[in-house]
């Protein structure tokens, strides 16, 4: 029987990279996508041997060309995991339209995109598996991020209306809440304010990319078959839902 074939968006770097990583390992048949900095992911996949795609995953045309060249390269998609995100943080009174909608578009337009394109396809073919990746901030929401915690809160909702309206077609959707990792995105932030952070964790440490590429390898396996709808927290106990 052939490997199942695993698409990663933000397949590249960070948290997309290490699941990307963990779902090969696994054996799985996975494809990277990423947006921008062509070096980086050329150097995910000599590192990795993992194919690597490029497009923009705000844009439903380019969703739909790239998911039927996956598809023609390594075979349906049975996997998806809709990771791709970015920030463009400001408080509200100072964010401009452009930060709002490349934020929206970006971090839960793709989880439209990216799942619209896939989803007829595993309804034919009777299986698949759908993991989103939200963040804590959706949650509880964040000083400057009203964007993305908005983004990261709807995926919440957009997982529990797809899991219902797929799970007779043993299609599970879930998501997952990461707290802050140790990404670049995470680095970007200023180094006081990062131990402010630390300090709030109960573990006393920033999460890795095997905290979360560990789950989601679970949630991807028929093991988890009766698991969907459902929404888990990683995040050291910083936020106990």
């Amino acid at each position: 029987m052939n490997a199942k074939v695993a698409l990663v968006t933000g397949g590249t770097r960070g948290l997309g990279a290490a699941i990307a990583i963990a779902l090969r390992d696994a054996g799985y048949r996975v494809a990277a996508v990423h947006r921008s900095n062509a070096d980086a992911a050329r150097a995910f996949k000599e590192k990795t041997s993992i194919p690597v795609f490029c497009w923009d995953v705000s844009n439903f045309s380019a969703c739909a060309d790239g998911v039927r060249q996956v598809e023609n390269e390594i075979g349906p998609i049975d996997v998806l995991i809709n990771n791709a995100g970015i920030t463009r943080d400001a408080v509200l009174h100072r964010m401009s339209p452009e930060q709002w909608g490349d934020v929206i578009g970006t971090n839960l337009g793709s989880v439209f995109n990216m799942s619209r394109n896939v989803i007829e396809g595993m309804r034919e073919r009777g299986f698949g598996r759908i993991v989103n990746i939200s963040s804590v901030n959706g949650e509880r929401g964040q000083i400057g991020q009203a964007n993305y915690a908005a983004a990261k809160a709807g995926i919440l909702g957009f997982t529990k209306s797809l899991a219902q309206e797929s799970a007779r077609k043993n299609i599970t959707v879930n998501a997952i809440a990461p707290g802050y990792c140790d990404t670049d995105m995470v680095a970007a932030v200023p180094k006081d304010v990062l131990e402010k952070i630390v300090a709030t964790i109960p573990v006393g440490r920033l999460g890795n990319g095997g905290d979360i590429a560990r789950l989601v390898v679970f949630l991807a396996d028929d093991a988890a078959g009766f698991i969907t709808g459902a929404t888990l927290d990683i995040n050291g106990g910083q936020f106990m839902a």
